[in-house]
């Protein structure tokens, strides 16, 4: 297998050229193969123990943008304007549990582990959940956890957008209850084993952004 050869320029060129885009020219669109690539790397992302969390819903439909506005206020340009709007779900947690059988399928039937793997990878887990990460006890830590494993998704796709030269935006600016009843009375999202974790944006900006911001990497990087 070839080495990948990667211009670190231009990888981070890419990085000063992403930033958070507020309004999106409604005429330009993002083609289906760019869309598809960028879909892509969030499916490819990694999530602890790899138990993937997450589901990507794509919204086009104008109706649906238009229902979930009112309860957006982080997505009110982006909602109106963006070429594609995508809803990332975190599993619930009674799905992430060690002996639920959303886990026991992905190691079966994804990572295609033998029993007597499958079944120390379980306990693992599950003492990671109850003992090292004091996660069980409570559900909304539980929930977050998870949530925290789409947001590697989100940053791998935001990544890759701009690596192609398309925009995006991270929102949290939402009311999770709200959007969760518009989601769930839309059939779009199964509430059993679904909650909300956040919304992302793609399309191309309508006015460039001023100049990025960020503090000097002696405040944030220390070396020991």
């Amino acid at each position: 297998m070839d080495t990948l050869s990667l211009n670190k320029n231009e990888i981070l060129s890419a990085y000063q050229f992403r930033h958070a885009t507020k309004e999106f020219d409604s005429h330009k669109k993002i083609s289906e193969s760019d869309f598809q690539f960028i879909l892509e790397t969030g499916r490819l992302s990694p999530s602890s123990f790899g138990f993937e969390p997450w589901r990507f819903v794509v919204v086009q439909s104008p109706e649906v943008r238009e229902k979930l506005r009112p309860n957006a206020w982080g997505a009110q340009k982006q909602l109106a304007t963006a070429s594609h709007f995508v809803l990332i779900l975190s599993r619930l947690p009674k799905d992430m549990a060690a002996d639920s059988d959303y886990i026991k399928g992905i190691m079966e039937n994804v990572q295609e582990l033998p029993p007597q793997v499958m079944e120390g990878k379980r306990k693992v887990f599950d003492k990671f959940l109850k003992v090292d990460f004091g996660l069980m006890a409570n559900e909304r830590a539980m929930f977050e956890w998870s949530c925290r494993q789409t947001y590697l998704a989100l940053g791998n796709m935001l990544t890759s957008a701009a690596l192609i030269g398309i925009d995006s935006c991270p929102i949290e600016g939402f009311d999770k209850a709200k959007v969760e009843q518009i989601l769930a009375e839309e059939g779009i999202m199964d509430a059993e084993h679904f909650g909300i974790s956040c919304m992302a944006a793609f399309g191309y900006r309508l006015n460039e952004p001023r100049g990025k911001t960020r503090q000097g990497a002696e405040q944030v990087i220390e070396w020991v």
